[in-house]
């Protein structure tokens, strides 16, 4: 079992932080950073232990399209795997059916590499830049606190 941590890295707060100033009206329902008990007890090897793990709401109605970042993201040397509609990539593999229990219907998880968890670069530069308002809001605000048991 991977130890879980009490805070995610820079780079996994960034992921959610750039989505929400470049997409400031995308549904969050399925944001995440840390794992709940429930997904500690079924996937006790998550990256979200290490809080290396993001997910990412699929709202395409609002701009955010979890196929483009499922897409995209295989470009960016940080990500060490992608999983999205129940298919899983990662750059040794390419894409696979994805087994686990949850298929990722409505959120793209992204994985971080280890040597990468301090850089908040910009995860999504096809996206465009966002608005300085947009910026300040998303650096503010407190991300939510998942329920430990």
């Amino acid at each position: 079992m991977k130890p879980v941590v009490k805070k995610a890295t820079p780079a996994a707060i960034a992921v959610l932080r750039q989505a929400t100033a470049l997409r400031p009206k995308r549904k969050k329902a399925s944001d995440g950073l840390l794992p709940s008990a429930a997904h500690q007890l079924q996937n006790p090897n998550s990256d979200h232990n290490t809080g290396f793990g993001v997910d990412l709401s699929h709202d395409p109605v609002n701009g955010f399209d979890g196929h483009d970042v499922y897409i995209n993201l295989k470009a960016d040397k940080r990500v060490k795997y992608l999983i999205f509609k129940g298919l899983i990539w990662s750059l040794e593999k390419g894409d696979l059916k994805y087994n686990g229990v949850n298929q990722h219907e409505h959120h793209v998880h992204i994985s971080i590499k280890d040597d990468c968890g301090n850089d908040t670069s910009p995860w999504f530069p096809w996206l465009g830049k966002a608005t300085t308002v947009n910026k300040v809001k998303a650096a503010v605000k407190p991300l939510p606190k998942k329920e430990t048991k």
